[in-house]
């Protein structure tokens, strides 16, 4: 099996902070795109509004517990296998020792594939307008978790672990979030890889109020959600929108996720330099 050296990792880490730089900026249009779901809100009939509670408090329960939307561990290792098919995999330990170049694959071939079926989905709940909407938005937003929880499977993670899950929220949040919130998050994310047990108490402490966390990521959609309130028409805006928040969603996971198992293979790699 092909083993990536210290260079390789470096070079990919670089690659994975300057994708870090980039995501700080903020388009315009990102600026003035947080009022419309305030609109959205007032015009949504009561018994869609409680439909929608529901919906996300299921969702919420993800959360805490890890809920329904948990991926199937065995499909991401039969993909692994067969792109690796010289090595036996098993269970997550084995995945952990794969190189980089196996890994991203799998993962780019998850992004595509979760793309494809958000793009289905959008265009399927744009063809009501406002009251199809109110089902899309909690629909992506389990679909944008899974993406995240086969890509953490991808990369050797065990996203039924609670710190996984709150690493997973963090990354929703992260491609959800303006300038200052990305910012402040990558900070955050850079802490959990530390084995310190206090800084990982305090992140879980910030995410109590997960129901916060759910309606912040329904409003971040912006204007980008706006025409699909309008029947039939919604089918093609609803289909590129979901797309595009589905193949974000995965580039934040396979950055940040390709990111920790990068620096704990240098840090392997440093330590068993030190003891020859």
């Amino acid at each position: 099996m092909e083993i990536d050296t210290k260079e390789q990792l470096e070079k990919e880490l670089q690659a994975i902070e300057k994708w870090e730089k980039n995501q700080k900026g903020l388009w315009f249009w990102e600026r003035i795109g947080r009022l419309p779901f305030k609109l959205l809100d007032k015009m949504t009939p009561a018994f869609i509004q409680e439909k929608l509670g529901i919906m996300l408090d299921e969702i919420g329960s993800y959360i805490q517990t890890g809920g329904k939307y948990l991926t199937k561990e065995t499909i991401i290792l039969s993909k692994l296998q067969a792109e690796s098919p010289d090595t036996i995999i098993k269970s997550l330990d084995d995945v952990s020792l794969l190189p980089l170049s196996v890994m991203d694959s799998v993962s780019q071939d998850i992004k595509n594939s979760g793309s494809k079926l958000a793009t289905v989905q959008g265009a399927t709940t744009g063809i009501g307008g406002i009251f199809t909407l109110a089902i899309d938005i909690p629909l992506l937003l389990g679909m944008s978790i899974k993406t995240l929880q086969d890509i953490a499977i991808t990369y050797g993670f065990d996203p039924r672990d609670r710190q996984e899950r709150i690493y997973i929220v963090k990354c929703l949040q992260f491609t959800t979030s303006d300038v200052v919130g990305k910012k402040a998050i990558l900070e955050e994310l850079s802490r959990m890889n530390l084995p310190d047990p206090q800084s990982r108490r305090k992140i879980a402490s910030e995410l109590q109020g997960w129901r916060e966390v759910v309606y912040t990521y329904r409003d971040q959609f912006g204007w980008k959600k706006l025409m699909q309130i309008i029947p039939f028409a919604g089918m093609i805006f609803g289909a590129i929108t979901n797309r595009s928040m589905i193949a974000d969603m995965a580039d934040t996971g396979i950055m940040l996720y390709k990111k920790r198992r990068i620096l704990e293979r240098i840090q392997e790699t440093t330590l068993d330099s030190s003891l020859t």
